[in-house]
């Protein structure tokens, strides 16, 4: 195993692991591919070959045709166990395990050695989620991996924090391997359509035998569209018809929970906020990556309150918040955010121009009878003066905190 030299660390992430570091809980890192995960693992093998100069390290690259003959949970099994050492402790890293037939039937025989810490990575959220959920319960614990924040995208291109290096980061997106490439739109943006395209055929159409490839693309097109609007699959599938398309409610349902399985969209659920439920119906769809939204539907200016409204929402994931829909009676505030039995809720406008517009953002938030954190972000650089107790914050300034 060569390990790549000049990693920028992903400190956020590593900080969480480190704690569960030689404990029995199997540490699991979920992802959209081409998000940092293998290289999160070479910053795990380095910190703890540094902890133990002893270590036994086994590394297996599921995507590397040098592992090709590990296909069953059978063959893992095999491959693990004629490599460990009883003399010293024995770290496992497998990346990418969802293509190992009934992998987790490995894990669950491997998790019983304890001189065995395991780290795995995985790009199919719902596979990785129901099979671990069924098989190792309570002997797992799960990361979310996502594109880089802004943050880490200044420290990554080495960029000041300025309203320059936010456009960029609006426009193509964080995935990591973009610093190798020269910031033209040319080749950003193939490169981001080739990414794009191996998720959906890999991740999508492959492992689910899905055959009308056409239909899916143009929902994905769809959804990138209207990137932050309320959607049913009835009401999808109500307007696919108006074009002459004709396409099921449940077929819908089942391409839009492929695409979430594989990372592409992420949903944010719908919440009453005084009844404080769930709604069964009407999702909002967001995208992983902003970049490869861009790449498929065009980087427009009259996009933009789509995109800043997508990339709150990323921060938001990022920051470790649960993050739904908010419903008050009959307004809508964009986010509610919860983490550690705390609440925020935040609303995103493009500008604040207009006197209906603060009245609208700033009153919705004001409704909300609790004393919980309220925040407006726009694109307004004299962001700061909120009302009664809302707070009023730069886009570039939220993105600039962990909240």
């Amino acid at each position: 195993m060569k390990i790549p030299k000049n990693i920028i660390p992903r400190d956020s992430y590593i900080s969480k692991i480190k704690p569960f570091i030689n404990t029995s809980l199997i540490k699991v890192l979920t992802g959209q591919r081409r998000v940092g995960k293998s290289y999160l693992l070479f910053q795990l093998i380095n910190l703890i070959s540094e902890r133990d100069s002893e270590a036994n390290i086994i590394y297996i690259n599921l995507e590397d045709l040098s592992f090709d003959d590990i296909k069953t949970a059978k063959d893992l099994n095999n491959y693990i166990t004629n490599r460990i050492t009883s003399e010293h402790t024995n770290y496992v890293f497998i990346d990418e395990i969802q293509d190992v037939e009934d992998f987790e039937k490995a894990l669950r025989s491997l998790a019983l050695n304890d001189n065995i810490d395991i780290y795995i990575t995985g790009s199919n959220a719902k596979m990785l989620s129901g099979e671990l959920a069924t098989t190792l319960s309570g002997r797992y614990i799960e990361f979310n991996v996502y594109s880089l924040s802004y943050l880490e995208f200044l420290e990554f291109h080495s960029l000041n924090n300025s309203d320059d290096s936010l456009a960029l980061y609006m426009k193509y997106g964080g995935l990591p391997y973009i610093i190798n490439l020269p910031m033209n739109d040319d080749v950003i943006f193939e490169y981001l359509k080739n990414i794009y395209s191996t998720i959906i055929y890999r991740d999508v159409v492959s492992r689910y035998n899905l055959r009308n490839t056409q239909f899916l693309e143009r929902l994905v097109t769809f959804l990138a569209d209207n990137v932050g609007s309320l959607f049913s699959a009835k009401k999808i599938s109500d307007f696919l018809k108006s074009q002459q398309v004709s396409i099921s409610s449940q077929q819908i349902q089942n391409y839009i929970q492929y695409l979430s399985s594989a990372f592409i969209i992420l949903p944010a659920r719908r919440y009453d906020i005084i009844g404080k439920r769930i709604f069964s119906v009407g999702d909002k769809y967001f995208f992983e990556n902003i970049g490869i939204r861009n790449a498929i539907v065009g980087y427009k200016t009259n996009d933009i309150a789509k995109i800043l409204e997508n990339i709150v929402y990323n921060h938001l994931l990022f920051c470790g918040y649960s993050v739904k829909v908010g419903v008050l009676n009959t307004q809508e505030i964009d986010f509610v955010c919860e983490r550690n039995n705390e609440k925020k809720y935040v609303q995103v406008s493009y500008l604040l121009k207009e006197k209906s517009t603060i009245d609208r953002e700033f009153g919705n938030l004001l409704k909300i009878d609790d004393n919980y954190s309220k925040v407006v972000v726009s694109m307004d650089k004299l962001a700061g003066d909120g009302f009664d107790g809302v707070q009023h914050i730069y886009i570039r300034d939220f993105l600039s905190t962990m909240l």
